[in-house]
């Protein structure tokens, strides 16, 4: 997928961090309401979970590409640009178009007070509603529950990404607690497809389904023999989710090949994912790796020799934990702080790790940050944030 150039909808949209994170369904369900209820048009498949989700909705969508299945995928959150937030029929929404479907719901926001996530959500469905997508793919911004996305109520396929200890100032400080928040999304008579997850996650996705007599469904990671575009061992994972989920619509009636399926898989792109590209003649990793759980799979996937990292991480994620996970003996980490977003300092790290502490420094310019990745020996990689990736994207382009 070719990354848009970013777009200003500071007029339309108020900054993320001023109203923080309101969960809740009340206000935007009341305000679909007077917009006619737009979501009735088409029905959805919904993913949850903590890392994978956008992988497993981009391999799923490329499939129902592949079907000639006029879809929508609403994701969450962009890289560079708005646009990114919504594709519908392979194309990513234009900047006019997703400004007119904002203003739109101008009224309706403030009427509401809906948060910035719901008000791109509710454009979202209208323009899906006036596009006449047959079905959309919704990726879940946070938890489940009580996320957004979950005002629409025509999802009988679901998914469940892997789910790990992430945003707990939200959704609980234990994996159970979490994974009871993703599993709301379950409702009566729904398909949900899980790969492996841990045994708490388990065991809470199996009382959920069953008191909500949800079928729930379980994929192993496919063989090494199934040919995959998106690089990463994990990746395994999130097409078996994906696979699942083409498969359980199939059974309901949607007309997905198995030959469409295999090629979704082998065509798929994903940006800011294990991506591998070219900087002043230098090869250079991204990956946006910003829990414990997502870093550990990034660190496996790496060999034993040095890397070279410029990190950037929020300051309400793990950072002490993810650093602690990315570093091996011989690495050097930069840090860099994330524009519009409270991050971890190198000295805040230090502090945390101070065994870590000769292999800690302070970028203090994005730049700064990439001419040291530049240096002949480790190979370098850029992970932390997906920010970071957003950040950097003006230099990597």
């Amino acid at each position: 997928m070719q990354l848009p150039e970013p777009v200003d909808l500071s007029d339309l949209l108020e900054p993320f961090a001023r109203r923080g994170i309101q969960l809740g369904l009340g206000r935007l369900l009341a305000a679909l309401g007077e917009a006619g209820q737009p979501q009735l048009c088409f029905p959805a498949v919904q993913v949850a979970g903590t890392n994978g989700k956008g992988s497993i909705c981009t391999m799923l969508g490329a499939m129902l590409q592949a079907a000639e299945i006029r879809t929508a995928i609403y994701r969450s959150p962009h890289l560079v640009s708005w646009c990114e937030r919504l594709e519908v029929a392979g194309e990513l929404i234009s900047p006019g178009e997703l400004r007119q479907a904002l203003q739109n719901w101008q009224g309706l926001a403030a009427k509401h007070q809906l948060t910035p996530f719901e008000l791109i959500t509710g454009a979202a469905f209208s323009h899906c509603a006036s596009a006449a997508i047959k079905l959309a793919v919704l990726e879940v911004g946070l938890g489940g529950r009580l996320d957004a996305t979950t005002t629409h109520n025509n999802r009988s396929v679901l998914g469940i990404a892997s789910i790990g200890l992430d945003h707990c100032e939200h959704l609980g400080n234990s994996l159970a607690a979490i994974a009871r928040e993703k599993a709301g999304i379950f409702s009566p008579g729904a398909i949900a497809i899980s790969g492996p997850q841990p045994e708490a996650v388990a065991r809470v996705l199996e009382e959920q389904a069953a008191a909500c007599n949800t079928q729930l469904r379980w994929v192993e990671p496919l063989s090494s023999e199934q040919p995959l575009a998106l690089a990463g061992h994990w990746q395994r994972t999130n097409a078996a989710v994906a696979l699942g989920i083409a498969r359980a619509l199939k059974e309901k009636g949607w007309l997905i090949s198995d030959g469409a399926m295999a090629k979704g898989l082998s065509t798929a792109r994903w940006p800011g994912r294990l991506q591998q590209l070219e900087w002043r003649g230098r090869k250079i990793l991204l990956d946006g790796a910003h829990n414990p759980p997502a870093a550990l799979a990034l660190r496996q996937e790496l060999s034993a020799q040095p890397r070279r990292w410029l990190l950037g991480i929020q300051r309400h994620k793990e950072g002490a934990a993810i650093v602690e996970t990315l570093l091996a003996k011989g690495d050097q980490a930069w840090i860099l702080a994330l524009p519009n977003h409270p991050s971890w300092s190198a000295a805040d790290l230090i502090a945390a790790l101070p065994h870590r502490s000769e292999q800690i420094q302070q970028a203090n310019s994005p730049l700064e940050g990439l001419e040291q990745l530049l240096k002949p020996g480790a190979t370098p990689v850029i992970a932390g944030s997906l920010y970071l990736i957003a950040t950097l994207g003006e230099y990597l382009k």
